[in-house]
């Protein structure tokens, strides 16, 4: 199966691409079919070979969805644009909120236990055990803030 995709180009910290068609299987550096055109994101300059372009759609080859909307925002084909799939960031977390998440997950595994064994007595232990951990980590806390509050007196 033909694509149509980019090929990163250009040196460092200013990336240039090349619009190919190649094999689906190959490598977007590989050897290539043909070089149907190339874009610069930086200055936003766009060359395309329509004629080919339309050509290799028309026989079956696939764009990718940053090329797809590209030839859109160019006039090559007509639609709406695709979205593209970024990676997700990891969100930063405070302190507290991991605390509480890794306690989460501990309670979480410890209640998927009780109820593959004896379900009702053991669902009872946990939840005292979960009111008994709370108790010890607010009286942490009011300790500490006597502390601070010493030490700056």
């Amino acid at each position: 199966m033909l694509v149509i995709r980019f090929s990163r180009v250009g040196r460092h910290n200013h990336a240039q691409y090349r619009i190919v068609v190649q094999e689906k299987s190959k490598a977007p550096v590989g050897k290539h079919v043909a070089i149907v055109g190339s874009y610069d994101p930086h200055s936003k300059k766009t060359i395309l070979k329509e004629d080919e372009i339309k050509n290799f759609l028309a026989n079956g080859a696939q764009p990718s969805d940053s090329v797809y909307n590209l030839l859109v925002r160019n006039g090559v084909i007509k639609g709406d644009k695709r979205t593209v799939k970024l990676p997700e960031k990891k969100e930063e977390v405070a302190e507290g909120a991991t605390e509480e998440k890794k306690e989460g997950v501990k309670e979480e595994k410890v209640e998927e236990k009780k109820d593959d064994k004896k379900g009702a007595v053991k669902e009872e232990k946990v939840e005292e055990k979960k009111e008994v951990v709370k108790e010890e980590k607010v009286e942490e806390k009011k300790e500490e803030t006597k502390k601070e509050t010493k030490e700056k007196k």
